[in-house]
């Protein structure tokens, strides 16, 4: 969707847009209540700046559409197809790294209760497995903030897809 378009969508349709990036009912409702917006730049700014903090509740219901690393997203919704496509440099065919993904992904959701997020668009699959690696020696307060991060990396990456100049 271009910018204007979006500046001039009615309140839902913006809504609606936004979701795709981050399915935070606040977030969305902040970003588009905050339209008009000059430039991609100034409505990326707003959705930093509301993004920070998602608070705990948000992050895990925002963490329910996310398909664990390594395990493609199944169906046509954009959301899907975003997910897809950031996870791109996970190559499906070399066992090893499924093995290790896999085993990687339980031993995250044993210790802190959720799936393993990180921002995968433009990272190597050692460098993803280095991180969950490092991240499964965090604290719980820790791994809070770390995870923050990455879904803001995320909102923010896909929201740069969602709406263009």
């Amino acid at each position: 969707m271009e910018l204007a378009e979006f500046n001039h969508a009615d309140r839902a349709d913006a809504i609606a847009a936004l979701r795709p990036c981050v399915d935070v009912t606040r977030w969305c409702e902040a970003v588009a209540d905050a339209r008009p917006y000059a430039s991609v730049e100034a409505l990326v700014a707003t959705a930093t700046a509301v993004a920070a903090p998602f608070t705990g509740d948000e992050i895990e219901a925002a963490l329910v559409h996310h398909p664990r690393i390594g395990e493609r997203a199944d169906g046509d919704t954009s959301e899907a197809t975003m997910s897809r496509s950031e996870q791109a440099g996970v190559d499906p065919a070399d066992a090893d790294v499924q093995d290790a993904l896999r085993a990687g992904n339980r031993a995250y959701e044993e210790r802190f209760g959720r799936v393993f997020l990180i921002r995968a668009a433009g990272r190597r699959v050692d460098e993803i497995l280095a991180s969950l690696q490092t991240r499964l020696t965090h604290t719980d307060e820790e791994e809070a903030h770390v995870v923050a991060r990455q879904l803001r990396e995320i909102a923010l990456l896909r929201l740069k897809g969602v709406i263009t100049a």
